[in-house]
């Protein structure tokens, strides 16, 4: 993907998550790994008003090369893509919001993972969501325990797409700004379906996620 092109690619998505509700405020950011170079969202940028011209450019020094000031999750987001690229090379795109079901969700548990194998497209599009304990927004440590996480599911052949900030929202990354889009959807909508229902849906049953694996490579 060229660079006029990636920031073009990072103003629709934006937009397109703005006005359908996925972000609000100046909530969330998206970046796209280029050859030479990561550019991302600025600082406090509203996803929806986003100026092509204005992304921030990172160099692979990890210096600013133009563009407004980057957003705090810079670290963030070169640690996914360091980590993710070892079990999905292809890596493109990471984006962050703070989907409001997700975060709803993630103040109600303290559990391994947000949310269980509860549908078929859950399983197939986004797999194992790893809950990541609160930290304050850019923080470094969050960023280790992020790629460290990706890492550790990789290993055990569980090859992950997001995961969940508490209190703060997801990550999820793809490899094509579209494809994170649909698997950042498909998430926020499965956590609505549980923050909606009046009581616990059961997960599919392991014969449900081994015909997954079996008929569309889910890697659940």
């Amino acid at each position: 993907m060229n660079e006029s092109f990636a920031r073009e690619e990072i103003c629709r998505i934006g937009k397109s998550l703005f006005d359908r509700g996925y972000v609000h405020a100046t909530a969330g950011n998206i970046s796209i790994q280029l050859e030479d170079a990561l550019l991302i969202t600025p600082s406090d940028a509203c996803l929806g008003f986003l100026d092509p011209a204005r992304l921030a450019k990172i160099g692979r020094d990890g210096q600013q090369q133009s563009g407004d000031r980057a957003s705090k999750t810079v670290v963030l987001h070169q640690a996914i893509y360091q980590s993710a690229k070892q079990f999905s090379p292809n890596t493109q795109c990471v984006i962050h919001t703070h989907s409001t079901n997700c975060v709803s969700l993630s103040m109600q548990l303290d559990t391994p993972e947000l949310l269980q194998a509860i549908t078929p497209y859950f399983v197939m599009k986004v797999g194992h969501v790893p809950l990541i304990a609160y930290d304050y927004p850019g923080s470094p440590a969050i960023a280790k325990q992020v790629a460290q996480t990706i890492t550790n599911y990789g290993q055990a052949n569980k090859v992950i797409r997001a995961v969940m900030l508490q209190r703060l929202g997801p990550n999820v990354w793809h490899d094509s700004p579209s494809a994170a889009m649909a698997t950042l959807e498909e998430l926020e909508e499965t956590a609505k379906l549980v923050c909606f229902s009046n009581t616990p849906i059961p997960a599919l049953t392991d014969e449900q996620i081994n015909q997954l694996r079996n008929n569309f490579s889910a890697s659940w």
